[in-house]
């Protein structure tokens, strides 16, 4: 394609569709969005959404929702299959591979960066100061998204009663989180068929209702050749996806054993990636759970920093697997005491490549499915109740948050009444003046900060 420019929607008239979109100019963007992608999956797509439909007119309202509603279906990060989607369908797989890419590398080298002065500098005082206020804003923060997935899911009594038993699973049960999506998507697949009033999703991103203009992908522009269904494309994608998979994961088994760190940290995170049903915040407790409980690659404490750290760093928040996978190939020190850094940095990239490329493959071997119709999609009532188990979920989350920092000692030690108070006061940020995370971390921080020094 030749790289032409495509002027802002604002030098265009409503009738004028923008010029043939270069691969070059493409690339920029896609590299410029990888960098300012913060806010989490809705600030993400609120960025896409200004700068594709409104400001650039790549792709019109109604094909992007449709996109987007796909993409909510999937397990997986769905800010960067969306933006995989749109470039997929721009140029081809080529532009798929590197808007998704570009999605999730800067994050990637940022967090492992972060990581690493984390790790090294972590019992540092002013280090230290700072994290001492991020864990209670975090704790807020959960709960925060817990209320906030709560609000759009449980729209009657019975999806309540399943975000109820998800939590009592989880929470005195110890149900692992595969088991709970599972049994949850089991009773809405029954339960579609017998109430399916039930299992009508509530909320979601809606119908498309405005025109920005003509789109160079507008509502009638016919679905391109390299996007329509073909079973040998399918085949084709199916083969290489498992030898993308494949390939790695026999060579680290042959090289280094199943058992090893790097084996297992694969095999982990290809499962978790699986399970992403409703967000990061979702399959953190499993997470937890493996990594943590399971494994033993971090402590308790340290996934609350990570995930911290996750919120403030651009990408999907499922990165924080990255911060999971350096933290456990530094200490473990996989290729010697002299080289930690080295096997935390593999061991972040060994877990990005395992969690992401489902995602790729969703999109590649969904998109010309969804192509086929230019209706928007329903969320199944399967996946109606895997969302609504999913609010339980959190909910537990942010009490193993709260536990850790609110009794660091364990409940036979003093509560910590400073960071009590930093919590309630994150959570009245959030809940009544509505200030975004990025926010809340950074003054959560510095109030920490003041606290250690006062008390120091």
């Amino acid at each position: 394609m030749n790289d032409i420019a495509t002027p802002a929607a604002t030098e265009l008239a409503p009738s004028q569709a923008p010029a043939t979109v270069g691969r070059w100019e493409a690339f920029l963007f896609w590299l410029k969005l990888g960098f300012i992608s913060f806010g989490g999956p809705a600030g993400q797509i609120a960025i896409m959404h200004t700068e594709l439909v409104e400001r650039r007119r790549w792709i019109s309202e109604k094909r992007f929702l449709h996109a987007l509603n796909y993409c909510m279906v999937l397990p997986g990060p769905e800010a960067q299959q969306l933006a995989t989607y749109i470039g997929w369908l721009l140029h081809r797989g080529w532009g798929g591979v590197v808007a998704g890419g570009l999605f999730v590398l800067p994050s990637l080298f940022i967090l492992i960066a972060l990581s690493w002065v984390y790790i090294a500098f972590g019992n540092v005082p002013l280090v230290a100061g700072l994290f001492y206020g991020i864990k209670p804003a975090v704790t807020a923060i959960v709960v925060h998204a817990a209320h906030r997935i709560g609000s759009r899911a449980l729209k009657n009594g019975l999806l309540w009663a399943i975000a109820g038993a998800s939590f009592v699973a989880i929470f005195a049960l110890n149900v692992p989180f595969p088991a709970i999506v599972l049994g949850a998507a089991a009773i809405g697949f029954i339960g579609g068929r017998i109430a399916p009033a039930k299992f009508q999703a509530g909320g979601g991103h809606g119908k498309a209702g405005k025109s920005y203009g003509a789109a160079l992908i507008d509502d009638d522009t016919p679905t391109p050749e390299h996007a329509r269904f073909r079973w040998p494309r399918l085949i084709r994608l199916a083969v290489i996806g498992a030898l993308l998979w494949l390939v790695p994961m026999a060579l680290l088994t042959a090289t280094l054993g199943w058992h090893d760190t790097f084996t297992q940290m694969g095999w982990f995170f290809t499962k978790a990636a699986l399970l992403t049903f409703g967000g990061a915040y979702a399959v953190l407790p499993y997470v937890y759970q493996g990594a943590v409980g399971h494994y033993g690659w971090l402590t308790p404490v340290q996934m609350i920093d990570g995930l911290a750290l996750g919120e403030t760093t651009p990408g999907p928040l499922i990165m924080v697997v990255a911060f999971v996978g350096f933290v456990g190939g530094y200490v473990q020190a996989l290729f010697g005491p002299q080289a930690q850094f080295l096997a935390g940095a593999a061991a972040a990239a060994l877990v990005t490549w395992f969690t992401f490329l489902p995602s790729f493959l969703f999109i590649f071997a969904g998109g010309p499915l969804v192509e086929a119709t230019h209706d928007d999609l329903k969320f199944t009532a399967p996946l109606t109740a895997i969302t609504a188990a999913v609010v339980g979920v959190i909910l537990n989350l942010a009490m193993f948050f709260g536990y850790h920092v609110l009794w660091p000692a364990g409940f036979g030690g003093e509560f910590d009444w400073p960071s009590a108070l930093i919590a309630l006061a994150a959570a009245v940020a959030l809940f009544r003046y509505k200030l975004n995370v990025m926010q809340v971390i950074g003054a959560c921080a510095l109030i920490g900060l003041a606290v250690r020094l006062l008390a120091g």
